[in-house]
């Protein structure tokens, strides 16, 4: 059901943030409640996933129906809420480790099973809550107290990974570019599939240098694409700061069938008797 007339703040709580001044998430927060006033998806319709990290606090800062999970479970919650209701619009938040650390194995196999989903990560290429250390898409030679002379190892790349994986819908945007951000959260939504959306988010706190992050992104000059080669060849010369959607494919959906039978508990219990 489309609600008109809805506006940003009916989809915001009274749950004040507590993320740092000048950090990205600010602002991914602004474009998804923006991105379900476009869509008209009532709050009550709406359900809203994470795991553990910074990005994953934004349930508690939006007025629809939430889940704060463990660490790197929040695609296994959701996948499981939109099988079980598929009448609601699920989105799953994470952030670079929650999401493609611990939480890797999930990421690849929910792009694969590609249920009708949205999962945003917001990708600031360090564990800002935790302090700073290194996360897996930091560049290698990214020099910190906590890695001095950097990992050495090579990052992580999400959007490689979900196109290979299977995502429905592969895109890129930056925090600071409000406009383009919410009109893609809304294009994700509405795609059929797993859609994935990876968002630049500066960590001011401990990547201050991602403060020029402004002035490096800028939208791909090539057109997305629903043929996965073209895109494929596309996103591995990518520099990381293209944006914009890369890959629209047509695969259906997975689609369970729900029933609406209710079962006998006593039977069930009498099942397991030893």
């Amino acid at each position: 059901m489309s609600v008109p007339n809805l506006r940003p703040k009916d989809f915001t709580s009274d749950v004040t943030p507590v993320w740092c001044p000048g950090c990205g998430d600010f602002h991914v927060l602004m474009s998804i409640t923006r991105a379900l006033t476009q869509l008209g998806c009532p709050p009550e319709e709406v359900a809203v996933i994470s795991g553990i990290g910074c990005s994953s606090r934004i349930p508690a800062y939006t007025n629809c129906y939430g889940f704060h999970g463990v660490h790197g479970r929040s695609l296994a919650v959701a996948a499981g809420l939109k099988v079980a209701r598929p009448d609601l619009t699920v989105m799953a938040m994470s952030g670079d480790g929650d999401g493609f650390s611990i939480g890797g194995n999930h990421f690849l196999h929910a792009c694969r099973r590609n249920v009708d989903m949205t999962y945003i990560v917001m990708d600031n290429r360090v564990y800002g809550m935790t302090k700073g250390q290194p996360s897996p898409t930091t560049e290698p030679d990214w020099d910190s107290a906590l890695s001095p002379g950097g990992t050495g190892l090579s990052p992580f790349h999400p959007l490689v990974i979900a196109l290979a994986s299977g995502a429905n819908f592969v895109a890129r945007e930056f925090s600071g570019n409000i406009k383009a951000t919410t009109q893609t959260i809304v294009e994700a939504v509405r795609h059929p599939g797993f859609s994935f959306v990876e968002i630049l988010s500066p960590c001011v706190t401990f990547r201050p240098d991602e403060k020029e992050w402004k002035k490096q992104v800028h939208v791909a000059s090539v057109a997305e694409t629903d043929d996965p080669a073209r895109a494929a060849r596309r996103i591995m010369t990518d520099d990381g700061m293209n944006t914009g959607i890369l890959y629209r494919g047509s695969r259906r959906p997975y689609a369970a069938s729900v029933s609406k039978e209710t079962g006998d508990v006593t039977a069930l219990e009498k099942a397991f008797e030893i």
